[in-house]
Formats: structure tokens, C-alpha cells, sequence
């Protein structure tokens, strides 16, 4: 059904990485490409440092992240576009217009919630983020 997946947030370096390997963690025996991208990316700048740490803690490592710019190639290149907020679908198909019909909010199958960004907030509101894109990701699962 789906070869790739790119998921898209702001920055690049929290939710969308953790989605990212939350993703590649439960499809490690599939065929489907996960990667990730940032509407006003960060290039280059690894994963916040509390993203990482609360991943680790779940057995996920985005030591190996960097922030990414997203771009014609990669909307062109991905089959599903998982996006953290309405804004960020309506932002993404203004300047992609060719992505119309295949980007969808993470939480989509969480009744359409919204996944809020965490930088520069609590190690709480990271956690809630964390199980969020967890939950998020799971119920993905059945139609990938």
C-alpha cells in the first residue's frame, strides 16, 4: 500500500524525529521507508536533547538524527505525508500543492488530534508529546 513515509513537523529535531524512529521501530519487518523533514527546518541540528532522552528511555535512539528541509524531492518521493498540525497540512499544500491527498494529521486515527510542539517546555510536556506520537503511531499500524 505505502513504500515511504515522511513525517513533517516545524523544526525537525522533536516530534517529527521521534515519530520517525517510533515508525521505523514498528515497521522494522516491512519494506516501508520512514524518514523525516522539517517545514522550517533546523538543518543539520541533531534531535533536542530531551526528545532524545525520553526515546531512549522507550529503547528508541535518535542520536543519529539531523534536521532536515523539506522539499519538492520529498514530498515527490513519499506515498504518506504525516504531518503534527492542521496549520502544518495547510502550510505543506500551499507551497506543495502536489501533496494534496496524501498528507494527514499523526493523530488522524486519535479523532484528528493535534500533536503540540514541546521545545523549550517541561520534560512533562515532552512525555505527553512522546506518548502521543506513540499512540499516534500504533494506530497507523493497521493501514500501512
Amino acid at each position: 500500500m505505502f513504500n515511504s513515509i515522511l513525517v513533517v513537523c516545524a523544526g525537525n529535531i522533536c516530534r517529527s524525529p521521534t515519530a520517525e524512529y517510533q515508525l521505523k521501530t514498528l515497521l522494522k519487518d516491512t519494506n516501508i521507508q520512514v524518514s523525516s523533514a522539517g517545514l522550517t527546518a533546523l538543518v543539520d541540528k541533531p534531535a533536542d536533547d530531551m526528545a532524545t532522552t525520553i526515546a531512549a528511555s522507550q529503547n528508541i535512539d535518535l542520536s543519529t538524527h539531523k534536521g532536515r528541509q523539506l522539499s519538492s524531492v520529498l514530498v515527490a518521493e513519499n506515498d504518506l505525508i504525516l504531518v503534527m498540525e492542521e496549520r502544518h497540512i495547510s502550510d505543506l499544500c500551499a507551497k506543495y500543492p502536489q501533496a494534496r491527498g496524501k498528507t494527514f494529521l499523526l493523530g488522524k486515527w486519535l479523532d484528528n488530534k493535534e500533536v503540540p510542539d514541546p521545545y523549550r517546555k517541561s520534560q512533562e510536556a515532552f512525555e505527553h508529546v512522546f506518548s502521543l506520537i506513540q499512540d499516534a503511531c500504533k494506530a497507523w499500524l493497521k493501514y500501512l
